[in-house]
């Protein structure tokens, strides 16, 4: 069959479905994001940001040194070689786009399944180079948190698996594009990736523009997100 590009006949029960459950989602994180229930799914985020500069580095062949996550929702990823302006942007755009993966990946129970194994190993790995609690208590808690859901979704009848991957790469989304607003935007922290790469970049653009941009390609990978699920689902 054919991709629906055009979205005829939208929308059909599993998208109409998909649709609210994404704006349900929306509502509940603006409404409790002062709160501490959300912290974990904040600092998974975090995670995401701090292994995305981690994956640049590798594939860039340098070496990393360790990574942390803070209780504050900050984080540091200590790296050695590899190729810097491609490591700098990898964390903010690197978590919107694991964000857009995972929301993809709830659209269907399998690749639920595998975007569920995959965050599993990911945080095991991270568990071994992480260099303060706060990670490693992130990493134990979500690997146990993850593990029980899908322990419900093949032995009980609460079938949550694909609306708590859905639910990560929804908060992980909203998150990105906040964070690259709130410390590159509105406060232009000096010490941001995107300070640091404009100071590399031979182009005259600014910190300040560079988290614009950053913002843009973020927004950007949160709609296609929506848009492919809803053809993934026509």
């Amino acid at each position: 069959m054919n991709p629906n590009w055009e979205l005829k006949n939208c929308c059909q029960r599993d998208q109409k479905v998909f649709l609210i459950t994404i704006a349900v989602f929306t509502v509940v994180i603006l409404v409790l994001w002062r709160t501490f229930l959300l912290t974990p799914f904040k600092l998974i985020t975090v995670f995401l940001h701090e292994a995305s500069h981690a994956i640049a580095c590798k594939l860039t062949c340098g070496q990393v040194e360790g990574m942390e996550v803070h209780a504050n929702e900050g984080g540091v990823t200590r790296t050695r070689g590899g190729v810097y302006w491609l490591i700098l942007p990898a964390g903010y755009l690197g978590s919107s786009f694991w964000g857009m993966v995972l929301i993809l990946a709830s659209t269907n129970l399998l690749t639920s399944r595998i975007a569920a194994g995959c965050l599993i190993l990911a945080l095991l790995i991270v568990l071994f180079i992480a260099k303060n609690w706060t990670l490693r208590g992130l990493c134990i808690g979500f690997i146990i948190f993850i593990a029980v859901v899908w322990v419900l979704q093949e032995k009980t009848e609460v079938r949550i698996l694909r609306y708590i991957i859905l639910f990560i790469g929804v908060m992980n989304s909203l998150f990105s594009v906040y964070d690259i607003y709130d410390d590159l935007i509105s406060r232009r922290v000096h010490s941001s990736d995107a300070e640091k790469f404009a100071e590399i970049c031979p182009c005259p653009c600014t910190g300040f523009a560079w988290g614009v941009i950053w913002g843009m390609i973020s927004f950007i990978f949160l709609c296609g997100a929506i848009y492919l699920g809803l053809v993934i689902l026509s």
